[in-house]
């Protein structure tokens, strides 16, 4: 009988699960309200190379920012289509416009969603549900009722897809997974729900029933904040620093709006 292969600790793994919360703010404001195409190309490169500096692979990035790696190239087209056109009119189709200004404020949005989403799901998809309770409860002063009850749904939403999964053997046990797929899908997600929402309120029974919501408690685990988390925001503030300052410095700075 073999062990079970874990993922290699990261320097990432040193954070306290607060900090990358508070990075991914410092990240992101600044980047929200500016749309130039340099500020966002100079955050993701460097946002990148610090995942890869912290010891990520390239394979474990792109596995858990998939969904942004998706949805940003989907973002940039409604821009593409549909914004104000200036410059050069390239297409028309009816109400659809591709010109200059619309392929620079597309090509702006798809890097500036990449600059903001991969970094930050990067490394938030790799968190230990545990010790981010431990850091909300006892860093940011979350009360603990709220603390608990959120750990409690983290830890059953896995159960979901097992949920699914069983149902879904069962349903084709009995013959009824040829209705079609829509209909079909659409009578799982509902029973699947109204499972989740039984357990739901079981669970919370047990959890008052236990005294969780209740005075003062005591943590098995401190969490402190050190060196590692003033490097991640240093660097948080750097990546921002770098990125603006690359955009005035080319004339490329612009904000939202203008």
């Amino acid at each position: 009988m073999t062990a079970g292969r874990t993922a290699p600790p990261t320097r990432l793994d040193r954070v306290n699960p607060v900090t990358p919360f508070l990075a991914a703010v410092v990240l992101s404001l600044p980047l929200l309200v500016t749309i130039d195409v340099v500020s966002a190309a100079v955050a993701l490169v460097l946002g990148v190379a610090g995942l890869l500096a912290a010891g990520l692979r390239p394979g474990t990035i792109v596995r858990r920012t998939w969904p942004v790696l998706v949805a940003a190239p989907l973002s940039g087209i409604s821009m593409l289509l549909y914004a104000e056109p200036a410059g050069r009119i390239h297409l028309r189709v009816w109400l659809a416009v591709v010109s200059d200004d619309s392929i620079a404020l597309a090509t702006a949005i798809v890097v500036r969603v990449l600059a903001i989403g991969v970094p930050t799901l990067a490394i938030l998809a790799g968190l230990d549900a545990t010790r981010l309770g431990d850091g909300l409860a006892q860093v940011l002063r979350l009360p603990a009722r709220f603390v608990l009850a959120a750990l409690a749904g983290i830890r059953l939403f896995g159960v979901l897809r097992e949920d699914w999964d069983a149902l879904a053997a069962a349903r084709r046990a009995r013959g009824l997974g040829d209705g079609g797929r829509v209909r079909r899908w659409a009578g799982m997600a509902f029973t699947v729900l109204v499972i989740a929402v039984r357990r739901g309120g079981r669970l919370a029974t047990a959890m008052e029933a236990r005294g969780f919501g209740h005075g003062e408690r005591t943590w098995a685990r401190p969490s402190r904040l050190g060196a590692p988390d003033a490097v991640l925001l240093g660097a948080a503030v750097g990546i921002v620093v770098a990125a603006l300052g690359a955009a005035v410095a080319t004339g490329s700075f612009r904000l939202v709006g203008t």
